[in-house]
């Protein structure tokens, strides 16, 4: 045992969560400080401007993005084409989790917020297939500063030192976040002894960084269309030293003002009624993942260093890569340009609709990994 003895660590003060979120609290418990009566959005072009400027990401928030009514027929569009896939990708993974950890000591945990709902479907996957009542929650890592330490004390205080805890997440781009997951387990280790798994389950892993997912095909996540409105209404996490005590969660905003446009449980109750049909042609995949499982190659890496040297971008945190993450740009940064591999890719329906509605030129980039590639518009400094 390195470090701070077990017991210290067990008995550590540490604030227990509050009630937070739109999802029922049998689906997910939120590890988050409410700060949804702080202030803490900032216009696109300020917020862009700070961050290019050295404030980090997680010190302040975006405007949300309020979606059109063309958008959000583009989501419920999508969510119909694409339920039962993702129905799928979810058996797959859920598996994957089984057949690695079983279900009797296993804690899902997913990484906040684009992997909430996501293990809200894992979570509702293995109830309904192995009658085990997994607990799950949403936790804050964020890049550059780590994992919610308390957060990771606290679930091993409810469950006992020896939980297995199963990172998730929705998608990986270049894969910043599984690397930061990479390191926030060598800290947990070498600060308290303590031994965590940095495996992280994801439906799409694209940037080819994840040894567990459902595929690595670079497809619309309908999850990823929108921000707090298909995650439990929750911000993204925030962690401010004058915010956030040392015997507290990483914060979070929930808006419970737009609970009526709420679409996190929609989201969830399209793609549950797949499980049953897909369940037996999601074991055969996870089965064929654990005879012959996938290499972990960072492939996505290698297209951004082309990017960048392609249009002279010295800093890597400008180029956002996959689906998931190029929504994110053209959402909440001020997006230069977006790139795609072919402009008929079926994929791409809604980024194509949102660079229209930004006014963000598209180019075809031949070879690209991911279907598209969002790039920040470089204005000094580190970025996000």
């Amino acid at each position: 045992m390195k470090g701070i003895e077990m017991e210290e660590i067990m008995n550590r003060r540490i604030s227990p969560p509050v009630p937070l979120g739109s999802y029922p609290a049998s689906d997910v418990t939120f590890l988050l400080k409410d700060l949804s009566d702080v202030s803490l959005e900032r216009g696109t072009a300020e917020r862009e401007e700070a961050i290019q400027s050295g404030v980090h990401y997680s010190e302040m928030l975006p405007v949300e993005y309020q979606p059109t009514e063309q958008y959000i027929e583009l989501f419920h569009e999508t969510l119909q084409h694409t339920a039962r896939k993702v129905a799928l990708a979810v058996a797959a993974v859920s598996e994957m989790i089984v057949a690695q950890r079983g279900t009797a000591n296993t804690v899902l945990v997913s990484l906040a917020r684009a992997g909430t709902p996501i293990g809200v479907l894992i979570k509702r996957y293995i109830l309904e297939r192995y009658e085990a009542d997994l607990p799950h929650y949403s936790i804050s890592i964020i890049r550059g500063k780590g994992i919610d330490e308390n957060a990771v004390l606290y679930m091993l205080q409810q469950h006992g030192s020896d939980a297995e805890l199963q990172f998730i997440d929705g998608w990986t781009g270049k894969g910043a976040i599984r690397q930061v997951l990479i390191e926030a387990c060598e800290s947990m280790y070498s600060k308290y002894g303590i031994t965590l798994n940095d495996d992280l389950a994801v439906l799409a892993d694209p940037g080819y960084c994840s040894g567990t997912f459902g595929t690595r095909e670079d497809y619309l996540i309908p999850s990823a269309c929108l921000n707090s409105t298909v995650s439990g209404l929750m911000s993204r996490t925030v962690l401010r030293d004058d915010l956030i005590g040392p015997e507290e969660f990483h914060g979070a905003k929930f808006y419970k003002e737009w609970l009526d446009s709420d679409l996190s449980n929609v989201f969830v109750e399209a793609v549950t009624p797949y499980f049953r049909e897909v369940a037996a042609e999601g074991l055969k995949l996870a089965e064929e993942m654990q005879a012959d499982p996938p290499e972990i190659t960072w492939q996505g890496l290698a297209d951004i260093r082309s990017i960048q040297e392609t249009f002279g971008i010295d800093n890597i945190n400008l180029v956002k890569p996959g689906v998931g993450e190029t929504t994110r740009v053209l959402l909440r940064r001020v997006p230069w340009r977006i790139l795609v591999d072919r402009l008929d890719n079926p994929n791409l329906r809604h980024i194509l609709l949102l660079a229209e509605d930004r006014g963000v030129p598209v180019e075809v980039f031949p070879g690209l990994t991911y279907s598209c590639c969002g790039i920040i518009k470089p204005l000094k400094g580190e970025s996000e």
